[in-house]
């Protein structure tokens, strides 16, 4: 086998293991992913930026025993939310 045929042979092995990447207009996040891409703490995030009443709101889907599953919120939003804090001049 050549090392170019290889290199191919390793590319196709690597790329069944990776997830495509879910498009941000239908991506929804979670605390700990909000925290990665604003470059904040998770206790920031849950304690001091998701209260806020100009954050977007949770969406909670539903679990088995009726109760409500994590808070994930659209993508999307978040990042128009983080947006609007921009420095201006």
């Amino acid at each position: 086998m050549s090392e170019n045929e290889l290199i191919q042979q390793m590319a196709a092995a690597v790329a069944q293991h990776l997830q495509p990447a879910i498009p941000v207009q239908i991506d929804m996040w979670d605390v700990a992913t909000i925290a990665r891409v604003l470059k904040r703490s998770e206790t920031q995030v849950r304690n001091r930026m998701i209260c806020l009443p100009d954050f977007p709101k949770a969406i909670r889907l539903p679990v088995v025993g009726g109760g409500r599953g994590q808070p994930l919120f659209r993508a999307s939003e978040v990042l128009e939310w983080a947006g609007k804090y921009q420095d201006r001049h």
